[in-house]
């Protein structure tokens, strides 16, 4: 299933763009996608690490192996 996408015009400095591009070996519309992707991750791992230590979390290792 294909996401809605939103076509942008963006004005981006030419050094960066092209180490990224170089990064990837995608086009420039794929690079920026994968960079606003790894943006979410990186928010979703902060979120993630500020919950560490109020989620209590029990489990048996070795009645789960059994």
């Amino acid at each position: 299933m294909r996401s809605a996408s939103k076509k942008i015009t963006i004005n981006v400095p030419v050094a960066i763009l092209e180490r990224a591009t170089r990064i990837t070996g995608q086009g420039i519309t794929t690079t920026v996608v994968q960079g606003l992707q790894e943006l979410d991750k990186r928010a979703q791992r902060s979120a993630l690490r500020k919950l560490k230590g109020k989620i209590h979390f029990d489990l048996d290792l070795a009645a789960s192996r059994r």
